[in-house]
């Protein structure tokens, strides 16, 4: 397998429902690990996930996963996941979906610079950019 860079979200106890949501949002296949499933079967956390990843069709991978016992996490403001392309029925879904019960700092909408581009912050606190690239003139 070639060398990959893909988003890795900490959630502080719903990491299963966020990550079925991105399922839900991109499609793929969704694998998720419990604290239980590797350890104490009866611990509090034995049904928190220690390790999701979701494998879309558009070959994107996000991976996720609940804090570790004692433990404080969640998403950083410092962080956003960009979505980018050329695939404007395809990135106007994602968008709606993540936006929707979300926060839109920047409306999908043309751009000084010729694309559409938006932010949102999804209802679990995860920072979005979507990007759709504008057709090239030729």
């Amino acid at each position: 397998m070639a060398s990959r860079l893909n988003p890795y979200i900490g959630f502080g106890g719903n990491a299963r429902e966020a990550m079925e949501f991105y399922k839900e949002v991109f499609g793929g296949t969704l694998v998720l690990s419990t604290f239980g499933d590797f350890g104490d079967k009866e611990a509090s956390n034995a049904n928190n996930i220690m390790h999701g990843q979701l494998e879309t069709d558009s070959g994107y991978t996000i991976m996720g996963a609940d804090s570790a016992p004692g433990t404080e996490s969640k998403p950083s403001d410092a962080i956003s996941v960009s979505l980018s392309g050329d695939d404007a029925d395809e990135l106007r879904g994602y968008w709606e979906k993540l936006a929707e019960g979300g926060t839109v700092a920047v409306p999908l909408e043309k751009q000084m610079w010729g694309d559409e581009f938006g932010m949102c912050t999804d209802r679990f606190g995860v920072g979005w950019m979507v990007n759709i690239v504008a057709a090239q003139q030729g």
